[in-house]
């Protein structure tokens, strides 16, 4: 179930969000999923801030915090920026346990892919989870991530050795992209070197 309200989107860069303050405890209904500015966010100290603004000026890494009102609900991680060539990066979120359940983290996942797509020119999205996390599976799976692998015990928590499935989403062309695609294909011509080969 998505939240009916309307949404907004403003960058946190770097790894400020991840050490961001996680609300606990129950809540009145939410109003907005915003993904603030660092300087919004009480909780990050000027030096995380700093290393969040150079994360995100050397494509390394781009932060985001869902808030309800002017409380930080969660937060949403696009990392391990690779480029050029694979143009991808790794998906990683956080809902606060009293905003599970109602959405947030579907349509924070949504938001974050199209920033994605349409501001950082990403193509590929990875995401992991493991196969007991089956609210975080769904999350992934209505944003269009499809799973292309499982990892046979690849993560150790408080000692027990877990699966992971690894998923991944394709993001489509921007229209920048496909315009520029288009042109691409009206100019090339491609050679393969033998008269007798057919391309």
């Amino acid at each position: 179930m998505a939240p009916s309200h309307s949404t907004t989107i403003r960058i946190v860069k770097g790894s400020a969000a991840s050490r961001a303050w996680m609300p606990r405890g129950g809540t009145s209904p939410a109003s907005s999923i915003c993904l603030p500015c660092a300087s919004e966010c009480r909780s990050v100290s000027s030096a995380s801030n700093a290393t969040a603004q150079e994360d995100a000026s050397a494509d390394r890494t781009y932060q985001f915090l869902v808030k309800r009102k002017e409380v930080i609900a969660g937060r949403v991680n696009l990392g391990g920026v690779t480029r050029p060539y694979f143009n991808k990066a790794s998906l990683g979120y956080r809902i606060g346990e009293r905003f599970a359940g109602d959405g947030y983290a579907t349509k924070a996942v949504e938001l974050v892919l199209s920033k994605a797509r349409d501001d950082f020119d990403l193509w590929r999205i990875e995401a992991t989870v493991r196969p007991e996390n089956q609210a975080s599976s769904r999350v992934l799976t209505r944003n269009g991530f499809a799973v292309y692998g499982t990892a046979r015990r690849s993560m150790k928590l408080h000692g027990i050795w877990y699966d992971l499935l690894h998923l991944e989403c394709h993001l489509r062309p921007s229209v920048r992209d496909a315009d520029h695609s288009i042109a691409e294909l009206g100019t090339a011509s491609i050679s393969s070197g033998n008269a007798d080969s057919q391309i």
